[in-house]
Formats: structure tokens, sequence, C-alpha cells
């Protein structure tokens, strides 16, 4: 299925003003908005945290499933989609994130 199709099976995100995520230290190494953009990221993150209870390796390879055709675009160009990005480098044995909802 296409991002877009994978985007409209997650739960909404309506009540979140972003999450952050942090790292080992319970350092904010990334926050994603509820905003044009970052919405789509935000309801995917949020969604693997629920899962997941982190942003590990199997959230991360899942993931990039839901990413479909922009997981392609972010092997072929590094750095366009670094969220995505964020997901690879997790995948490949990178340090698992905890994540921090913000709520509206």
């Amino acid at each position: 299925m296409a991002f877009a199709d994978n985007l409209k099976q997650l739960p909404t995100v309506a009540h979140l003003a972003a999450l952050q995520l942090l790292d080992a230290q319970g350092q904010v190494s990334a926050t994603i908005e509820n905003k044009p953009g970052q919405a789509g990221s935000l309801a995917v993150y949020a969604a693997l945290a629920a899962k997941h209870g982190a942003i590990n390796a199997a959230a991360a390879a899942e993931g990039m499933e839901i990413y479909a055709e922009h997981t392609a675009d972010a092997v072929a160009f590094p750095g366009k989609h670094p969220n995505i990005d964020r997901l690879i480098a997790i995948r490949d044995g990178g340090v698992a994130l905890t994540v921090k909802l913000l709520a509206a």
C-alpha cells in the first residue's frame, strides 16, 4: 500500500501537539510537531511507540514499511526524509529512542 493509504490505518493524532524523541540519556534528539509536513510522521511515530514501547529496531523496520514509497526515496536520497533516515539508522543498529507525547 502507499503511504497515504497506510496513514489512514493509523490512530488519529489530533490530541497531540507534538512528540519528542529521547536518547538513552533522556535528552531530546528530535521533535515532530502536529503541523503540515510533519503530521504524517507524528502519526507514524506515535503508533510505533504505542505498539513497541519505543522506537527500537522492530519499530523502525515496521515504520519503514508504513512509509512505503517514501522509504525507497529516503534510501536513494539520504537527508531528504530525516524521519525515515532516523528509522533506517535505528534498524541498522542505532540506539533506540523513547517517545514523549505532548498533548495539544
